[in-house]
């Protein structure tokens, strides 16, 4: 059975939302949606939003989180606006009137979104207009300020272990900032409980030269973006080589891995749906098949 999709960017195709939003100049590359084999709980897709456009007032009857790759794109909430920039990223919570815009003149922005539970057409993609939120001025994401709750910024050189001091990070030093590093890779938190999620997270993983993960799978979906550097991934026993802009979804069951194959780091934005539970969220072939080993003949 195939419980995963992989998509190239070579091959990006955008197309008008499907929801009943109003706005005008928003497009989706979509790669995860209730039509992919194995994907329950997310969808997944890069939006741009063209010079002039927006994506009207609505709430949502579920969590969208987002990471910006390119322009300067304005989300507008009843607590004010943010202008976002390439680093930033956010978590949209479940119920919270939200409008995206670009603003005239400026150049087409362009983020990743994750959003879940799954938008269901059945349900008009659970997407409700309200009334128009008034347009307020933007004010850019500033992570160091303890009154910034939604929003955060990340830059590559966040991932380095040896440039964690507190003058290059992007908050005040605390467990909010740390690096988990194994098996040459690093993963830094970016949307999780901390920031007040509850059924999504969004996170940075980077795979030094050589770095490996061996076959496995979660109880949850996944979906990579890629970023930078070459890996070669397994999903569900077919290889593929994953460069910059490709993108790939592992549903729950699906086993797979990653190596780098580049001669400097892999670096992709990585989701899951539904969060982790505390414990177990990984079954390795690698453990389970030493267990077999050991318990043949008894």
């Amino acid at each position: 059975m195939t419980r995963h999709v992989v998509k190239r960017a070579a091959e990006a195709q955008y197309s008008p939302p499907a929801e009943a939003r109003g706005g005008e100049g928003l497009t989706r590359w979509s790669i995860a949606d209730e039509t992919t084999p194995g994907a329950v709980h997310t969808e997944f897709s890069i939006c741009a939003l063209a010079s002039g456009g927006y994506a009207a007032t609505a709430v949502q009857s579920y969590e969208e989180c987002f990471y910006v790759l390119e322009g300067n794109p304005v989300v507008q909430t009843p607590e004010g606006a943010t202008r976002l920039g390439p680093g930033d990223y956010g978590l949209l919570h479940t119920g919270v009137p939200h409008e995206w815009r670009n603003d005239a003149g400026a150049e087409p922005a362009r983020w990743a979104q994750m959003r879940a539970p799954q938008p269901r057409a059945a349900y008009a993609y659970d997407v409700y207009s309200v009334p128009t939120l008034a347009r307020t001025e933007p004010a850019a994401v500033d992570p160091r300020d303890p009154r910034t709750r939604s929003f955060g910024h990340i830059e590559a050189v966040n991932m380095e272990v040896d440039k964690q001091r507190q003058e290059l990070l992007a908050m005040s030093a605390s467990m909010r900032t740390a690096l988990l590093v194994y098996s040459g890779i690093t993963v830094k938190m970016m949307v999780d409980s901390d920031l007040g999620a509850e059924l999504t997270t969004m996170f940075m993983v980077q795979y030094e030269p050589a770095g490996v993960a061996g076959p496995h799978d979660h109880p949850f979906e996944e979906t990579y973006l890629f970023l930078e550097g070459e890996a070669e991934a397994v999903f569900d026993g077919q290889t593929y080589r994953l460069g910059v802009g490709d993108v790939a979804f592992a549903g729950v069951g699906c086993v797979h891995g990653f190596r780098n194959v580049g001669d400097g780091p892999v670096r992709w934005l990585e989701t899951q749906a539904p969060q982790p539970p505390g414990r177990h969220s990984y079954r390795f072939v690698r453990d389970w098949d030493y267990l077999r080993s050991m318990t043949e003949g008894h």
